[in-house]
């Protein structure tokens, strides 16, 4: 069995009981049923999403985990992709597919030692990823499912839903959107029949006349040596996450110093890009990647990686990016770029056939939009989630900033949660100048 399908009890004890299960779709899905992934998904296949929703305990109140099960193996009638191995399409090509074959997603059960409000005091990101689970693809693609679900019981009867989602599925707003479901199906809500993708390859429809492209994209990074069939990459730098919260009085301030008109996303990604600029021993960050929200899909399109890429890059009037005028850089967050990245990323997956090794995220310091996904529509039998967290996985040396909405929900007079994985060294320098300027991170 690969490492990627192994639960094991972590080494510090804080979660134990852990129990590993499958759950496929209530009907069979057919023989021969494939999906393949366009070379949007392709380009991101190295990337895993893992989202933390925390509920208390009265959301679970009588509630059995196969009363939890017996939904999914509905919703999974919609969701038969998700269920599905990745495959590899015979020589020469080598293109990943999807066998839908019912496999199914990992379950897991597990009970954890503290409170969540206990859990809420340890200032440590990287801790929740004793709630989400940590599979990977490979090294075995037969072995390996793409979607892990772990629910948590904390000592006071609260819970935890953790899911893993590997990225190569679909973006931040499918995975939301299926927990989501999940809830709407928990709540009693009957599910249409599926509509069927058997048989209908998504091979890249647009922009494949690569002879017109002028250069190749800015957003993306070869990963060398290949990775084979274990998709997961080695770092150079030591990585490591930081979470904070930036509360509305905070995001006033940003407003009344930077000034213009810009929201929260694009002042919080002003003074990340310039700190990083400061403190970075390299090369400094001239170029940064911006991901946006998509536009929506079809309602049948339960999966696909649509968000926004752009690459911005700051202009020769500006020679230090760690001195250079916060309202620029909100300026080019904003606006720069241009509608090109994605063609691009598009012609260079499809140059390769769809067999590279990629990442996006980290490949140049990258700018996550995510205050517009709907983290808070997802409902556990009339109840909220108290907080919702995400992070990404599968981030390379250059480093990513995600910005969600607040626990209330987002909206422009919410606070954000801002979650930054960086160098660890630029992280300790992060740290002290927040604090020190912004006055975030006091507590």
């Amino acid at each position: 069995m690969a490492p990627s399908t192994t639960a094991a009890t972590p080494p510090d004890g804080l979660i134990y009981d852990v129990r590993l299960t499958s759950v496929g779709p209530g009907n069979v899905t057919g023989n021969d049923v494939v999906y393949e992934p366009s070379n949007a998904d392709l380009a991101v296949k190295l990337h895993y999403l893992r989202g933390v929703y925390y509920l208390e305990g009265a959301a679970f109140e009588g509630l059995t985990v196969l009363k939890i099960k017996e939904p999914l193996f509905t919703l999974l009638n919609q969701y038969y992709v998700v269920c599905g191995r990745l495959r590899r399409a015979e020589p020469p090509s080598g293109r990943p597919y999807i066998k839908c074959n019912d496999c199914g997603v990992r379950f897991i059960e597990a009970c954890c030692r503290k409170t969540l409000e206990e859990w809420g005091e340890v200032k440590d990101a990287a801790l929740e990823n004793l709630l989400t689970p940590r599979g990977v693809i490979g090294p075995e693609l037969f072995f390996s499912p793409p979607v892990w679900i772990q629910l948590t019981k904390f000592k006071c009867g609260g819970v935890s839903l953790g899911l893993c989602w590997a990225h190569i599925l679909g973006d931040v707003s499918s995975a939301v959107k299926f927990m989501n479901m999940f809830g709407k199906v928990i709540g009693g809500l009957k599910l249409e029949p599926p509509v069927s993708v058997a048989h209908s390859l998504h091979k890249a429809t647009a922009h494949q006349d690569s002879a017109n492209a002028v250069e190749g994209p800015q957003s993306i990074k070869k990963v060398s040596p290949p990775v084979g069939d274990h998709w997961i990459i080695a770092n150079n730098s030591r990585m490591q996450s930081l979470s904070f919260y930036v509360s509305p009085s905070q995001l006033g301030h940003m407003k009344s110093i930077i000034g213009g008109d810009y929201g929260p996303f694009e002042l919080i990604s002003s003074i990340l890009w310039r700190a990083v600029g400061r403190h970075r021993k390299g090369p400094e960050p001239r170029v940064v990647t911006v991901c946006r929200k998509g536009p929506e899909t079809r309602e049948d399109s339960h999966v696909s990686n649509g968000q926004l890429i752009s690459a911005v890059r700051v202009g020769d009037d500006i020679s230090a990016v760690g001195e250079a005028d916060l309202s620029e850089l909100a300026r080019l967050v904003k606006h720069g770029g241009g509608g090109e990245e994605l063609r691009k990323i598009d012609e260079a997956v499809e140059r390769e056939g769809g067999n590279i090794d990629v990442i996006l995220y980290g490949a140049k310091l990258t700018l996550v939009n995510m205050e517009d996904v709907e983290f808070y529509e997802f409902e556990w039998r009339g109840h909220k989630p108290i907080g919702v967290s995400y992070q990404i996985d599968g981030v390379g040396d250059e480093g990513c900033v995600l910005v969600l909405p607040g626990p209330c929900g987002g909206g422009d007079g919410e606070g954000r949660v801002v979650t930054v994985v960086l160098p660890e060294d630029e992280v300790v320098e992060l740290k002290s100048e927040l604090r020190k300027e912004w006055s975030i991170m006091n507590d």
